[in-house]
């Protein structure tokens, strides 16, 4: 049918201040209460007045609007703005990726006198305008700078723009005048060069940089270190591989992270170098000290198939923090990885008497590796059985369920699946069925389906996604098949602004033939 399991697996006076949201609401949409609430931690060294500025920027969410009368409000109210604060809200809207809003906070600042005239202030407008305006911007900003205010983080700035434009003629030229004039003295511009070869595949270019740098007499750090150990992995390259893991962990300047092991382990899996990977898991898991490092300590075992490994370092992990929802997906995605199905349902039983909020991706975890194993009834059964408490499932709970009949061949039970997620489709917001999901079931229904269930279907259907052909094709295969006229179905497509095309006539035509 050509939709199966795997498919599935493919958010002062602060009245006048309000005022001004209003006028700005006109022209663009607002995050929901639920986003205010959930800024991230850039914002916790921030002074609490501008907090909440920095929580009415993000409001604002599209960036042709501008927030200068946002800023200009501020002011007018009374408020003031340190330089330190300016950057750190500077900072967060570069985190949220909000450039263009992170643009013109920094020119505000610069014209209003809000911003400390230094290299670091230049450096990331520099860094804006190539993100928001281009490198032809970027360059001429540079261009304008003085003598005194061109230093290694103005130059870094600019040499980042190129590297991420894949510009390399202009890359490598200023990377060598910055060598010239003694600006290329810290790890950073050669990352951005293993960054310029990476992206244009010329990795292999990718050590010969980090020799460079140990020539110059710049120790790598972590990083460099990390892109150098990613790029041989992508190329199966494990000698050299391992001969940079070794030279990290000898370096005096270097703490090993669990990050750097978990991209090692990662290539090793991939290039089956099981036993060079169960060597490095280890050394992992010895110096890990954050809950996320066991989650995926527990996944890489769980490819190895050391289901004890997994069960051990799971339980390490629940000492560690109280689990919540996304950490027994993955677990429940581990397990069913190693087949432990009973293991899988005694870890669900466990979630459902501890959670907090109660999430329907979390059983779908194991209804997916349970339709995946051919055991769809069974999926079933435990789906209905937790609706019957009371809960609501999302659509995909329900599709998860007609994946697992329609690779069992079961149409007419993964019709019926398919019915029940449009039916909890309105408690979804922007959920749409996979297109060749709902293909399968049109066609099968036109084949098979009664006519009534046809006409319920298409209409369920219409209902969160826009009408086509398909809808009309099934439906008038249904109708030709018992006899029944057609003339009032090709009316009510014309309606729909659907002209009938050579498949419609081509079915018209085949029902014909068979009538005949």
């Amino acid at each position: 049918m050509g939709t199966t399991i795997s498919t599935i697996r493919s958010n002062s006076n602060p009245n006048n201040l309000n005022k001004t949201l209003f006028l700005l609401s006109q022209k663009t949409n607002y995050c929901t209460a639920a986003t205010r609430s959930n800024l991230n931690s850039n914002s916790n060294s921030i002074s609490n007045g501008s907090n909440r500025l920095l929580q009415t920027i993000i409001l604002v969410r599209d960036p042709g609007v501008s927030i200068v009368p946002v800023l200009d409000q501020w002011i007018t109210e009374g408020n003031n703005i340190k330089p330190s604060d300016l950057q750190r809200l500077i900072r967060a809207l570069r985190t949220r990726k909000r450039y263009s809003h992170a643009l013109q906070l920094s020119e505000w600042g610069s014209t209003n006198n809000f911003c400390r005239d230094s290299s670091v202030s230049h450096a990331v407008q520099l860094d804006l305008i190539g993100a928001v305006r281009g490198i032809d911007a970027a360059e001429s900003y540079f261009s304008n700078l003085t003598d005194t205010e061109k230093d290694e983080r103005t130059y870094g700035a600019l040499l980042s723009r190129y590297t991420r434009e894949g510009l390399v003629d202009k890359s490598l030229s200023l990377m060598q005048t910055m060598k010239e004039i003694g600006f290329a003295s810290r790890p950073l511009a050669y990352i951005n060069l293993m960054y310029l070869y990476s992206n244009t595949d010329q990795s292999e270019k990718i050590l010969d940089v980090l020799s460079e740098m140990k020539k110059s007499g710049i120790p790598p750090d972590n990083s460099s270190y990390r892109i150098c150990i990613n790029s041989c992995g992508e190329r199966s390259d494990f000698n050299n591989m391992e001969k940079l893991l070794e030279d990290m962990e000898r370096q005096p300047n270097i703490t090993m992270d669990w990050t750097t092991y978990n991209t090692a382990i990662s290539h090793y899996i991939k290039g089956n170098q099981k036993e060079k990977a169960l060597v490095v898991l280890k050394k992992m898991e010895k110096i890990n000290k954050e809950a996320n490092g066991y989650s995926h300590l527990i996944s890489h075992y769980a490819k190895l198939g050391h289901k004890d490994e997994v069960m051990r370092l799971w339980g390490i992990q629940k000492l560690r923090k109280k689990q919540d929802n996304t950490d027994y997906i993955m677990m429940l995605g581990t397990l069913v990885t190693l087949g432990e199905l009973q293991e899988s349902e005694k870890v669900l039983k466990e979630w459902e008497s501890s959670c907090y909020i109660f999430d329907f991706r979390v059983p779908n975890a194991l209804y997916m590796g349970l339709c995946s194993k051919g055991l769809t009834e069974k999926a079933e059964t435990m789906l209905k059985n937790m609706i019957d408490t009371g809960k609501t499932p999302i659509p995909n709970s329900w599709v998860i369920i007609c994946c697992g009949y329609v690779d069992m061949e079961n149409m007419e039970k993964a019709s019926k699946c398919m019915k029940e997620a449009l039916a909890v489709a309105e408690n979804s917001s922007g959920w749409k069925p996979h297109p060749k999901l709902i293909s399968s079931i049109l066609h099968w229904l036109g084949e098979k389906g009664e006519i009534a269930d046809v006409e319920a279907f298409v209409t369920s259907l219409r209902s969160v996604i826009p009408v086509n052909k398909e809808m009309y094709h099934a439906l008038i295969k249904a109708n030709k098949r018992v006899g029944k006229g057609v003339d009032e179905i090709i009316k009510r497509m014309k309606y729909d602004k659907l002209e009938p095309d050579e498949e419609t006539q081509r079915i018209l035509s085949s029902e014909a033939d068979e009538t005949e």
